[in-house]
């Protein structure tokens, strides 16, 4: 699969009574920026992050999301959603980020980059759609995006190509994960076969499965 990033978003410091940090602070709102940007361990280089309890961190660097996925988005809302409008850093064209296996390994730019695990929708980010019951509707769609991890820092731009370098043969994928810790957990024992998932979601698992038995 090689698609390409249509766009490279950083975060912009957002105050606001949903935003989710205690000082009520957001990183949500990103918007697209000129030339190649540096793609660290930590994240890209200018992105705020606002709640880093939950956000950022090497297994949530970056964040993706797919524009084709977006577009399903602005004809459920009729309202245009932009570049960055779902709170992420790169917003790609023709790559299926849903379909995307958990562990494999994305050359962007001069960066190279892992999948690691879906989003999660919060209450953040249905504030700042202003979609009170976004969170059940966004679950129920199940085209999350994709967190991924840093394995080489470089730089990123719009127009560059996503192209998958490798990709592990359990084939546990975004979309699995999302629905098997959301509406589908007959799935949570398939997770346990994707090596590269992080120890935080595999630890749930390991707990929901141990309840369930």
């Amino acid at each position: 699969m090689t698609g390409r990033v249509a766009a490279v978003n950083l975060g912009i410091v957002t105050e606001a009574g949903w935003a989710g940090d205690a000082s009520g602070r957001s990183g949500i709102d990103k918007r697209p920026v000129d030339g190649p940007v540096s793609v660290l361990t930590a994240g890209l280089a200018g992105d705020f992050i606002g709640e880093r309890a939950h956000h950022g961190g090497p297994d949530q660097a970056v964040y993706v999301y797919a524009e084709e996925d977006a577009a399903w988005w602005m004809a459920e809302l009729g309202r245009p959603i932009p570049p960055g409008g779902f709170g992420e850093n790169l917003t790609t064209y023709a790559v299926d980020v849903t379909a995307a296996v958990i562990g494999e390994q994305w050359q962007v730019g001069t960066a190279l980059l892992q999948v690691t695990k879906p989003r999660t929708p919060c209450t953040t980010f249905a504030g700042f759609w202003g979609v009170p019951d976004l969170i059940k509707r966004f679950t129920v769609r199940a085209s999350p995006g994709a967190y991924l991890r840093v394995l080489r820092e470089g730089e990123v731009g719009a127009g560059d190509p996503v192209e998958v370098v490798d990709r592990p043969a359990h084939g546990v994928t975004i979309g699995e994960v999302f629905r098997a810790t959301s509406l589908e957990p007959e799935l949570l024992p398939r997770l346990l076969e994707a090596p590269g998932l992080p120890e935080s979601i595999r630890a749930k698992v390991r707990r929901r499965l141990g309840a369930q038995g």
